[in-house]
């Protein structure tokens, strides 16, 4: 049997891809090409004018949000049932990425907010359960950051976001269970079909965004645990 140590010397000394910069390059240039083309095609919006543009990333982030926890869901059910480490780390470097998707929604949401409702910040439902949703997985996060015994760390971040994950239809529906402020869900077939090709394309682009995010930060935090394995190894080793 290979021993934890062993694999950890494995991961470490094994030569990484040679991805290069391509994959970094092609997610980020599609996104610098989806905005100049939505920028440029799209006329202004009737009773928001020019604010509208700030569409094409607020929605495409909120559904990147939905995308990475539907697979911190996944990974954290995976893990609870197999225990494999890798499953772990793979809902950890989706929950970090769907959280900053999250607060990037949040942050243009009020940017959006303040000419087209005259404030900021209402207390609406899509806003409250979107708000609710970070402060789960900002959670989710510190608990990870403070909790030292990697097996009791995966167990409770585990349980932590599948069940967090399940405010996700919450947020979705929110809209049509109660009143709100905030317009219906967007989606091309409910767009005026001006913006409707703008839309897709940035969607795509930030979707290699995210892939792109999590594949790197699941690399980097197989590393990290590689490295805290080799670490106890040589404490174990030294008594």
């Amino acid at each position: 049997m290979i021993s934890s140590s062993d694999q950890s010397r494995d991961i470490l000394t094994a030569r990484p891809p040679r991805t290069g910069v391509w994959p970094a390059f092609v997610s980020f240039g599609a996104v610098i090409a989806a905005q100049a083309y939505a920028i440029l095609t799209s006329p202004a919006e009737g009773d928001m004018g020019h604010l509208q543009k700030i569409m094409y990333v607020h929605v495409p982030a909120a559904w990147m949000t939905f995308l990475s926890f539907f697979v911190v869901l996944v990974f954290s059910v995976r893990y609870l049932w197999r225990r494999r480490e890798n499953d772990d780390l793979i809902a950890a470097s989706a929950a970090e990425v769907g959280a900053t998707f999250n607060g990037l929604t949040l942050m243009l949401g009020m940017i959006w907010g303040r000419p087209a409702w005259g404030v900021w910040w209402v207390w609406d439902a899509r806003l409250t359960s979107t708000l609710v949703l970070f402060l789960i997985f900002v959670g989710y996060l510190a608990l990870r950051a403070f909790t030292d015994d990697a097996q009791q760390k995966a167990r409770w971040s585990a349980a932590v976001g599948a069940i967090g994950a399940l405010n996700v239809p919450i947020v979705y529906m929110s809209v049509k269970w109660w009143r709100t402020l905030h317009q219906p869900p967007s989606s091309p077939a409910t767009l005026d079909p001006r913006y409707t090709m703008g839309l897709r394309l940035n969607a795509i682009a930030l979707l290699l965004v995210m892939i792109y995010f999590i594949r790197r930060r699941y690399e980097i935090a197989r590393l990290e645990r590689a490295v805290e394995h080799m670490a106890e190894a040589a404490a174990m080793g030294g008594q």
